[in-house]
């Protein structure tokens, strides 16, 4: 059976990692969280003084680019990332977190990086890989593409109600507002705008349940196999 290259794409906190981590586990594929590798460049910039709450020091982000090796290991059945070395998986998942690496996201010479690690990941297809432009810059060859949408007050919810299983006390407005700006950060920026890639399947999954949405993307999987 041949094997294929999987590139869902979406907004924040719609559940491109969940479907992608479920989807490669079921079919027996890599699974590739790209997002979790934008937010280990935004954790190292905050931990090496290059972002701050107003400002990125790009000149120094470019020196240290090079040295940001970023890596996935399966630790008793559940994915890690690792940032030079380092499991920082619990640390990645912050709001702080996501908006820096939102705003990192935008640079150049960081998704370039980024991608090219990317692609080396998938040389060998059998690949699920989620992210902003997957579909559209990273693999715009990719056999199946799925652009994942839900409204912004859903996902809002959705992103507290996750933070709260946490026992991060977070305030929903705050919430919201993060993932609005986020929206307009992500498809507005000069490079590499989230879009849907016009091969891609739209999928609103606002009124599905995982189970509905999984099943979906497995039957749209075994359509390209």
């Amino acid at each position: 059976m041949k094997k294929i290259i999987v590139a869902i794409d979406g907004l924040s906190s719609c559940g491109k990692s969940t479907m992608a981590k479920q989807l490669a586990k079921q079919v027996g594929y890599i699974y590739v969280d790209t997002g979790a590798m934008y937010r280990a460049v935004g954790l190292f910039g905050l931990q090496n003084g290059i972002i701050s709450k107003n400002s990125i020091d790009e000149n120094l982000l470019s020196q240290k680019i090079s040295a940001i090796k970023i890596y996935f290991k399966n630790i008793d059945g559940i994915q890690h990332t690792f940032l030079n070395d380092v499991d920082i998986e619990s640390q990645i998942r912050t709001l702080e977190v996501g908006d820096a690496a939102s705003r990192v996201s935008t640079i150049g010479f960081v998704r370039r990086a980024l991608v090219a690690q990317q692609q080396a990941m998938g040389a060998e297809k059998g690949i699920v890989m989620d992210g902003r432009d997957i579909g559209t810059v990273v693999f715009p060859a990719a056999e199946l593409k799925i652009f994942v949408t839900a409204s912004a007050q859903v996902r809002a919810q959705r992103r507290y109600d996750e933070l709260l299983q946490k026992g991060e006390h977070s305030d929903f407005a705050e919430v919201l507002k993060n993932i609005t700006e986020r929206d307009k950060r992500d498809s507005s920026r000069a490079e590499s705008p989230l879009r849907q890639a016009t091969d891609a399947i739209l999928l609103d999954n606002s009124n599905l349940t995982k189970e509905e949405q999984i099943e979906l993307v497995k039957k749209w999987f075994k359509e390209k196999i």
